[in-house]
């Protein structure tokens, strides 16, 4: 029987949902309604499988989504999402073809790029993929921190308040802090509807067992919500009856240093809290810095975080705006032909242009070394190093590295 990726039929969806769960080592406990659920939420389009009999042993699927890049415009990304090959069938060649159609069919579409968060290193570079932002975890040690639990947070200095609140305000006020976060942070993802709904308890399956975090804003003086924080607590006291309480963000948003601040110090005062663990943050997050001792903070996860994979060369460059005027010729090596050619970018903090060209390459990469570079978070000094990029053009990556690099790293607060 033909092992070949197609789209997969409404029928066919809950097979295809239990191989998803199948290949992330998850018990599959989806009831019919919740199955629903999904598929209300699914293009099928865009969701392929394969088939041997009745049985789905692949899995692939895309969504639209916006990504934010250097300078705060947005470009369109197939976002790509419940990638598995059941073990019993490896090395066949399931994935690549089912890569293969979507890239084709993102590239048909006009998208910019294409996005994932990959389980496992290795397997996307061969696909043009590269890792284009990183994230750091951190695990706080609260009585290290010499933060006063006496004094008011926010400081009285600050103006602003931090109030309680329950789901039903975070999906009120959530979407239009991300779309400010989106406006200044390069590398985050849009949110949709369906986002705020499950990150509030709104139609997440039963067997999830959903544990309502407790949701914290905090209001600037003029009571503009700069900030929100969701987090969860455990009930751990030791043999001695003292606290030895964890509490672990979900998630945390932010658009001003003195919320960011705010936040931690509040999350950080919480009695019978000893220890927070952060959630997922930035590299170069404030965090430890905020804290009179950064090192009450301690690394506990740090790794790459969102893959990107350039479809249109000329247009992601020209989306972004630059650290410096001046010109590189990029040639892009590309195994697909997807992206593959020879371009000059003209680039300032204004702007860019890119157009196709017969001059000479500054430097040679592939457009996995491109993703890598796109949003700043990478050198291309130290690709060069590496043996990843070739300098057609001594000091070609120093030039390289003024104009890609940015005052901030990269960030992407979402896993897909």
């Amino acid at each position: 029987m033909s092992l070949d990726p197609r789209s997969v039929t409404v029928s066919e969806y809950p097979e295809w949902l239990r191989a998803v769960s199948t290949g992330f080592l998850m018990p599959f406990k989806e009831s019919e309604e919740e199955i629903a659920v999904r598929l209300a939420h699914t293009d099928l389009a865009r969701t392929q499988g394969v088939f041997d009999g009745g049985r789905c042993v692949a899995t692939f699927r895309s969504f639209a989504q916006d990504l934010t890049v250097v300078g705060g415009a947005t470009v369109r990304a197939d976002a790509i999402s419940a990638v598995t090959v059941t073990a019993t069938h490896r090395r066949r060649g399931l994935l690549s073809r089912m890569m293969a159609a979507d890239l084709a069919a993102a590239k048909e579409r006009g998208d910019v790029v294409a996005s994932l968060i990959a389980a496992e290193y290795p397997i996307y570079g061969r696909y043009g993929f590269g890792p284009a932002t990183w994230t750091t975890e951190w695990e706080i040690d609260v009585p290290r921190t010499g933060l006063d639990p006496r004094r008011p947070v926010p400081s009285q200095e600050d103006g602003g308040r931090i109030d309680l609140v329950d789901g039903a305000e975070v999906r009120k006020t959530g979407p239009e802090l991300h779309e400010r976060l989106a406006a200044r942070q390069h590398g985050v993802i849009s949110r949709d509807a369906r986002w705020w709904e499950r990150s509030t308890g709104v139609g997440v399956p039963e067997h999830e067992n959903w544990t309502e975090p407790f949701y914290a804003v905090y209001r600037s003086a003029d009571g503009q919500v700069d900030g929100l924080m969701a987090y969860r607590a455990d009930t751990n006291w030791g043999d001695a009856k003292q606290p030895l309480n964890k509490a672990t963000v979900t998630w945390m948003t932010a658009v001003t240093p003195a919320a960011e601040r705010a936040l931690w110090q509040f999350v950080c005062s919480i009695d019978w809290i000893t220890t927070v663990r952060t959630g997922y943050r930035a590299t170069d997050d404030l965090l430890p810095l905020l804290l009179p001792d950064p090192r009450a903070a301690r690394i506990v996860t740090r790794a790459d975080w969102l893959w990107l994979r350039v479809l249109d060369v000329p247009r992601a460059l020209e989306a972004r705006t630059y650290g410096t005027a001046g010109s590189l010729v990029l040639d892009v090596r590309d195994g697909t032909g997807l992206t593959a050619g020879r371009f000059l970018l003209e680039a300032s903090p204004a702007g860019a242009s890119c157009a196709p060209t017969t001059r000479s390459a500054d430097l040679v990469l592939d457009v996995r070394e491109l993703a890598s570079l796109y949003l700043g978070d990478e050198s291309a000094v130290r690709l060069v190093a590496l043996g990843s990029v070739e300098e057609g053009r001594p000091g070609a990556a120093a030039s390289a590295d003024a104009l890609f690099r940015a005052g901030r790293r990269a960030w992407c607060p979402d896993i897909f």
